[in-house]
């Protein structure tokens, strides 16, 4: 029996619930169909589409160039590989930021359209009042404070967030401020530990770290860092298989068979019998149907 099949599907109020049971949540990010059935299958318990598939799988140096349609056209993929898990589309830059109108429509666009069972956006008391709406619109959320990578121009870079006093009230503040206006989760990204766990102690919804320590609720990570498919691993993240020399060693064994003939063999191919070549050939050459 597979951990999907021994565990019940998860929806937003068992998220909810797994904190006050003390369940750690698992989260990881994935973008396409098989991607999100394994970890479906190895019993993950939410599935994000972030907009980290700008960088990670779509080669952009910032999440900010990322489109609605292709976060739609990757959830949507994801959604269809995910039987268990509970499916979470990120908001990408500019999908909410503009108007409230926007902001509700592209979050219905990503439960009607992508198939995610939820959304995530960044940001905290600034964005409390949509994450309000929608919650109210029956879009459930899932927020994000510390490093918001959406503000890395405006941080100055992706840097460790609330390590003062006042950067930690203002951490603390967003948080509360999300839980309050009905987002059922959290994600704390790169926050000092004992801040994290802290805010994680004050929230009656689960925090998600990234970044922030062991002391939060959950985890998630970035797919490509867990593989080892990550050029450079930040230093929250650690690899749990080194995919890289296993992906390099078979397109390596595979270029060396097909260029010593080896590859495909007779099992790799079919065949037709002899009379019925001779007979197409034939016709080809005389020229007949």
């Amino acid at each position: 029996m597979s951990a999907t099949e021994q565990r019940p599907r998860v929806t937003v109020p068992r998220v909810v619930e797994m904190k006050a049971r003390g369940e750690k949540v698992v989260m990881v990010t994935a973008y396409d169909t098989p991607t999100a059935r394994l970890a479906d299958e190895a019993g993950v318990d939410l599935i994000l589409v972030g907009d980290s598939l700008a960088m990670v799988a779509l080669g952009y140096e910032s999440t900010l160039p990322v489109t609605m349609e292709e976060m739609l056209h990757h959830t949507r993929a994801v959604a269809r590989g995910a039987r268990r898990a509970l499916v979470v589309g990120d908001l990408p830059f500019l999908s909410y930021q503009a108007s409230a109108d926007d902001a509700i429509l592209n979050a219905g666009r990503m439960l009607k359209e992508g198939g995610a069972r939820a959304v995530k956006l960044e940001g905290g008391e600034a964005v409390a009042p949509l994450v309000h709406r929608m919650v109210s619109s029956g879009i459930p959320v899932v927020g994000h404070v510390g490093l918001m990578p959406q503000s890395v121009h405006q941080m100055g870079g992706f840097r460790v967030q609330g390590k003062t006093a006042e950067a930690a009230r203002q951490v603390l503040r967003d948080a509360v401020a999300l839980q309050d206006a009905g987002a059922f989760a959290v994600v704390l990204e790169a926050v000092p530990a004992p801040l994290a766990e802290a805010i994680t102690a004050r929230l009656s919804i689960p925090t998600i770290g990234i970044g922030a320590g062991a002391g939060c609720d959950g985890q998630v990570q970035v797919v490509t860092d867990l593989l080892g498919l990550s050029e450079r691993l930040p230093r929250h993240a650690r690899p749990f298989l080194d995919l890289s020399r296993l992906i390099r060693e078979a397109f390596e064994a595979y270029a060396a068979e097909v260029r010593a003939g080896s590859f495909p063999g007779p099992e790799n191919a079919t065949t037709m019998s002899d009379e019925e070549l001779r007979k197409a050939l034939a016709d080809e050459r005389d020229g007949t149907d």
